[in-house]
């Protein structure tokens, strides 16, 4: 199902317009842009051309655009987005939940929602109603978007083989590895890898390339990905 037009509850539409029309920087991160007439999700700092208003719609988090069916643009590379970890009360613990993720919390075959709010001191009804308000998705659906940018980093910045990359992603398999990259980027992981030295990457919120400074193994367990929005967690 199509998401609203504005779906970001602390910026309104005019705001968020003002901010893809500046390309500002600080708020990289804090809200993606969905593009209907092609299907692609952006940062606001992305270089390519400015759509027309009425064919944008903008989104909390990276896991809200790809279950609203848009795939990340390969010029901006919404995986390498930053953000901030300012949060307290009920944000703190949707922030804990994704730094969990992040880490593999729901990689396993066996491994459950309800673990995961075991682990948080919550009730996996309750972690379900935080998701829903402050990302808009799932914790199943962030896990996803999760290992999909893990790989999406590994893939751009290292040789390694694609089984070793599933694996360090947190895929139970290469089917499933290669099943989620094609259903996210629409096209197979390989691809990609051949595409990834034709698009100008977006710096990220160092002002260095993606990358610079950092194995691909640290870029892809880092905790700060495009999972987490900042506006709702501020």
């Amino acid at each position: 199902m199509a998401p609203p037009a504005h779906s970001l509850p602390d910026l309104s539409f005019e705001q968020c317009e003002r901010v893809r029309y500046a390309r500002d920087p600080a708020y990289d991160g804090r809200l993606f842009i969905g593009v209907t007439s092609t299907r692609i999700y952006c940062r606001p700092i992305c270089p390519v051309r400015q759509p027309l208003s009425r064919n944008v719609v903008y989104l909390p988090s990276a896991a809200a655009a790809e279950a609203a069916g848009f795939r990340p643009c390969l010029r901006c590379r919404p995986e390498t987005a930053p953000h901030s970890p300012a949060w307290n009360g009920a944000r703190a613990t949707v922030g804990r939940a994704l730094r969990l993720i992040e880490e593999g919390a729901l990689d396993g075959e066996q491994t459950r929602v309800e673990q995961l709010a075991e682990r948080l001191g919550i009730g996996a009804r309750h972690l379900a109603r935080l998701f829903r308000r402050y990302l808009q998705t799932t914790p199943t659906a962030a896990a996803r978007t999760a290992r999909v940018q893990r790989a999406k980093r590994l893939i751009d910045g290292s040789d390694l083989p694609m089984t070793e990359i599933a694996h360090r992603a947190g895929f139970n398999s290469l089917r499933a590895f290669n099943t989620a990259m094609l259903a996210v980027y629409r096209m197979p992981p390989s691809r990609l890898r051949r595409a990834r030295g034709t698009g100008n990457a977006a710096s990220t919120s160092s002002g260095r390339p993606p990358g610079i400074g950092r194995t691909a193994e640290d870029q892809a367990r880092a905790s700060s990905t495009s999972i987490l929005p900042r506006t709702a967690l501020e």
